[in-house]
């Protein structure tokens, strides 16, 4: 039997209602170049009317945190995604206030944006754009039938759309936030596979002045949660650089973090792929076998380096989240991308990028780009296996 809502008025926030610290700083986040754009209230019998009373048909998806209905806003005519966040779920109203001031403060091309929200006695629901693919599970893991795989470039696309919008959060807002829920389900695309980071509930305002993290409770999800931050609570942007270090190898493998149905040794990906990444020439069995088209052989290998660097156990060893991002615009060469990547940095991981003659030229014929990105690869994928040989000697030498 479809549930009746009772519509009123969207109320605003009690006055005894406590701001969590996380979203507090409001002057600070805004000094980090993002617009200061006030999401906008809605009523309960607004979004009701949008989604057709929450009629089943209209539900896009459902998680711990509630479901999400496709709407239309009657006023504007605006395709959008409504949460309607369930009162007995993992997000509490803490986790609401959260995501609302964040988004409110921070707006970038790979950061879902929030249009609005309601806030109607015990109800909570939160207005996104609606974003025409779902979530980057929906296309790599468990697909349906008919549902066409993921292409190589499209992975590392999306991959380097996710970096960025992480880069964003760490490097650009002031000061730096902590995504902290970085998987693929809350990764979205839009019709052309252009991908932003969703659900912002468990954001976190990094460490300022001499601190180097975070003391929080532990939250997030199994699988994707740095091993320091399990241990300790204590989190730091590098967490984020784990997470998205396992992300980025369920793009390169099409497996799921955690799968019991796979024997017992290949259930956690991570501790899998833990013992291919030390030996190149199995770089091969961390391929997808669904992969669509030929996988050119050291834009791959690339791949692989980059995701063991990023899982690396010990923090410190990990590259930022800006290093990341060069990596990976040298990986993503499709049709509408240049050798010469939009974002250009004084990577530390990466030195010999900043050797190449590809950043010193802006146009480069097809075949000579083609050599170039490879070129470029070869470099940084023999640096990047330095730093893992020198990171697994070094470890050996602690364990003794």
């Amino acid at each position: 039997m479809l549930q009746v809502f009772v519509l009123a008025s969207c109320s605003s926030f009690s006055s005894t209602e406590k701001v969590p610290e996380e979203a507090t700083n409001n002057k600070a986040l805004t000094q980090g170049g993002s617009k200061n754009n006030a999401a906008q209230t809605f009523t309960l019998r607004e979004l009701a009317v949008a989604t057709k009373n929450f009629r089943p048909e209209c539900m896009l998806g459902e998680g711990g945190f509630g479901r999400v209905y496709k709407g239309c806003l009657e006023k504007t005519g605006q395709i959008v995604a409504v949460k309607q966040l369930d009162r007995n779920g993992l997000q509490g109203n803490r986790e609401f206030l959260v995501e609302v001031l964040m988004l409110s403060l921070l707006h970038h091309q790979n950061l879902v944006n929030l249009i609005g929200y309601c806030a109607d006695g015990e109800q909570r629901l939160l207005v996104y754009e609606y974003m025409h693919l779902g979530s980057l599970e929906d296309h790599l893991l468990d697909l349906p039938p008919g549902r066409a795989p993921l292409g190589w470039f499209t992975r590392m696309k999306i991959a380097l759309h996710a970096a960025k919008g992480v880069e964003y959060l760490h490097d650009k807002a002031n000061p730096p936030v902590i995504y902290r829920d970085l998987k693929s389900s809350n990764i979205l695309l839009d019709k052309d596979f252009n991908a932003k980071l969703s659900d912002f509930g468990l954001a976190k305002l990094g460490p300022v002045g001499d601190k180097s993290y975070v003391s929080t409770r532990v939250m997030g999800t199994y699988g994707y949660c740095a091993p320091e931050y399990q241990r300790t609570g204590q989190l730091t942007v590098k967490s984020d650089v784990y997470s998205f270090g396992v992300v980025f190898l369920e793009l390169i493998t099409g497996r799921r973090v955690i799968d019991t149905t796979r024997k017992r040794d290949e259930q956690n990906l991570v501790t899998w792929a833990e013992p291919i990444f030390k030996e190149p020439t199995r770089f091969s069995e961390l391929a997808d076998p669904l992969l669509p088209d030929v996988i050119p052989k050291k834009s791959f290998n690339q791949a692989v380096a980059v995701a063991a660097m990023c899982l690396q156990q010990d923090a410190s060893v990990r590259p930022s989240i800006s290093d990341v991002v060069t990596a990976l615009s040298y990986l993503w060469v499709g049709p509408d991308t240049t050798v010469l990547a939009s974002h250009i940095a004084s990577p530390s991981y990466f030195p010999q990028l900043i050797r190449s003659p590809a950043y010193h030229q802006n146009t480069i014929a097809d075949t000579e780009q083609e050599k170039q990105v490879v070129d470029d690869l070869e470099w940084v994928f023999n640096d990047l296996q330095r730093n893992l040989t020198f990171a697994a000697i070094t470890a050996t030498a602690n364990d003794n």
